[in-house]
């Protein structure tokens, strides 16, 4: 099966998260992808142990890679390093601000040993200003972009529960990668990408921003409620929760009509628009729950499902896990891990036709160690 990176070798000096969901993401489909690691390994490798003895955070992101265990300190390591890039597309790294630089490997020396490198830089704030050497973690980045402003209920600020900082720098590494392949179809030259982890969390706070620039007044923190939209949310029904939203005047006569069965509750004044919607919101909410507080949760998703609303069931880990709709498509896939064991996973979110991901082995610390120092003719 062919698959679009194949013969493109990526390198990469990564840890934690962000970089290894970037070059993950390459290796799926079908690039080379030397992990470069130090004796101690990536430190995720410790983050748990759930996974058959792995960590659940590495599993997830290291699939289909090389490892490869370098002292990049020492000149032999050091050397062993410039080699691996002379020889790559792809250089990827997210080392502390300054340390690649110290290692005398910054872009400018690197491109310099390949001109056809596409380098790679992932860091907490970027290159320039005040934060440039401020640590940074998912939680951090999460509050510097405003996030945690939005997220929670009135009282109490609330983290996303994924490493959306993380995730979303990697995401957009991984799709800067894929641009400067195709510019470098055309140019037969590399480039130097980086990537900030509070800017690729600032774009996706886009709306939010521009909501609060532009009215004057931030959207508050509204728990699984919709700040600007009602009914848009959870609510219990006689055996469970369920979340529905009302997108349209059209939608709310459909929902008091089918689910609420009072066709007239559509016209009533205090909600007939959404704004009177919003700003009669705890009224609304009574007259639903006197209403959903009766209904099987079965019962209420099909008054829903018959009215064109949408809606979902709140599900945890386990139930996900059990989701019909994933099985239904065959989603996921076993992936070996580490003493012989393997861990399901899902296929990534892109179907092709012409491929499938390739959903590689999660290496061993140093496993590829020797066989990849051959391979590019180093022996010391």
């Amino acid at each position: 099966m062919n698959r679009p990176l194949d013969g493109i070798t990526v390198v990469s000096l990564e840890q934690a998260v962000s970089a290894p969901f970037a070059s993950r993401q390459l290796a799926d489909l079908g690039a080379r992808v030397i992990k470069v690691e130090r004796d101690a390994g990536d430190f995720a490798r410790l983050y748990d142990a759930t996974v058959h003895g792995e960590a659940s955070y590495f599993v997830w992101i290291n699939r289909g890679k090389e490892s490869v265990v370098l002292d990049v300190k020492s000149d032999a390591g050091l050397a062993a390093l410039r080699t691996l890039v002379s020889n790559a597309d792809v250089f990827i790294q997210n080392l502390a601000p300054g340390a690649i630089e110290r290692l005398g490997l910054s872009a400018e020396s690197a491109l310099q040993l390949n001109p056809r490198l596409i380098y790679v830089s992932i860091s907490g704030y970027g290159r320039g200003g005040d934060y440039e050497q401020k640590k940074a973690y998912d939680l951090l980045v999460q509050c510097e972009s405003g996030i945690l402003s939005i997220t929670g209920t009135p009282d109490v600020p609330v983290k996303v529960g994924t490493s959306v900082a993380d995730i979303a720098a990697g995401m957009y590494a991984y799709s800067g990668i894929l641009s400067a392949l195709i510019q470098r179809g055309r140019t037969g030259v590399g480039d130097v990408l980086e990537v900030s982890m509070l800017e690729a969390l600032g774009e996706w706070m886009m709306q939010p921003y521009l909501y609060a620039e532009y009215s004057g007044a931030q959207a508050p923190r509204s728990g699984a409620q919709h700040a600007s939209i009602a009914p848009y949310g959870p609510f219990n029904t006689a055996d469970g929760t369920v979340f529905f939203g009302i997108q349209n005047e059209r939608e709310w006569a459909s929902f008091c009509d089918i689910v609420m069965a009072d066709p007239a509750f559509a016209t009533d004044p205090r909600f007939a628009s959404g704004t009177q919607r919003v700003a009669n919101r705890a009224e609304l909410h009574d007259h639903i729950d006197a209403v959903f507080g009766k209904l099987p949760k079965a019962e209420a998703l099909s008054r829903l499902d018959e009215a064109g609303i949408a809606n979902a069931e709140l599900r945890d880990m386990r139930s996900f896990s059990a989701h019909p709709q994933l099985s239904a498509r065959k989603r996921w896939r076993d992936v070996e891990i580490p003493g012989g064991s393997q861990a399901r996973s899902l296929l990534p979110p892109v179907t092709a036709q012409s491929y499938e991901a390739a959903m590689g082995a999660v290496p061993s610390l140093g496993e590829h160690t020797s066989s990849v120092l051959r391979e590019f003719g180093i022996t010391d």
